[in-house]
């Protein structure tokens, strides 16, 4: 990546892993200790790129078949990052975003069978080199997320369920996905496991925080 003004931190892992609530923890201890905070999320984060979430993550499992999801996917960051994140770097921000183009290449690419070499070539003819500083993984059983999205969807009403709603194959697989990325790229993929309380998985989140890009972030 080559704005080194601010931090860029993406989240990643499989349906109901947390990562949401992890996103909010992360920033309110940011902003506590001083530190400019922008909170973004994939898809999405810019106008152009909201519009487009809606075509992505509602109607039928089916609606898009994988290439064009992936291309959806790609027109929505690229929106994404020359709006919203590449600016908030250079003013100085830490931009911490649930999801960045690591869920591309789990779910399109080991989750829908997307070619990874063509979805590697597709990132650098729209972004280049960029790629978040640190990823936290939060890792936990499909199984366990899948129930939480059911309990966390039925308190909100939402109808943000495409994802959610495909078979628990296609889950099982997105946890093989980010693990075995995770493994290709250990310098910049932090492992968490995510079966735990809010509380404690947020301290391990702050610890990979302090030991990767801010050894005094206060506890």
């Amino acid at each position: 990546m080559n704005v080194r003004y601010g931090r860029f931190v993406s989240f990643e892992g499989g349906e109901g892993a947390g990562k949401s609530t992890q996103v909010r923890l992360l920033a309110t201890a940011l902003r506590e200790a001083g530190i400019r905070v922008t909170v973004t999320r994939e898809p999405g984060g810019s106008p152009g790129a909201e519009d487009i979430r809606g075509l992505l993550v509602t109607g039928e499992p089916s609606r898009w078949e994988p290439v064009s999801e992936a291309l959806l996917l790609y027109a929505a960051r690229r929106d994404h990052w020359v709006r919203l994140i590449e600016p908030a770097l250079k003013r100085g921000h830490w931009v911490i975003s649930d999801r960045f183009a690591d869920s591309t290449l789990v779910y399109q690419g080991v989750g829908r069978g997307v070619d990874r070499a063509w979805l590697d070539e597709l990132h650098q003819l729209v972004l280049g080199d960029v790629a978040p500083d640190l990823t936290l993984l939060l890792d936990l059983p499909a199984e366990i997320g899948l129930a939480r999205t059911l309990t966390r969807d039925q308190a909100s009403a939402t109808d943000e369920t495409r994802f959610e709603r495909m078979t628990l194959d296609f889950h099982q697989s997105l946890r093989r996905g980010f693990t075995g990325l995770a493994a290709g790229d250990p310098a910049r993929i932090v492992t968490l496991d995510a079966s735990g309380g809010v509380d404690e998985v947020a301290k391990a989140v702050l610890e990979s925080i302090r030991t990767k890009l801010l050894k005094e972030l206060p506890g």
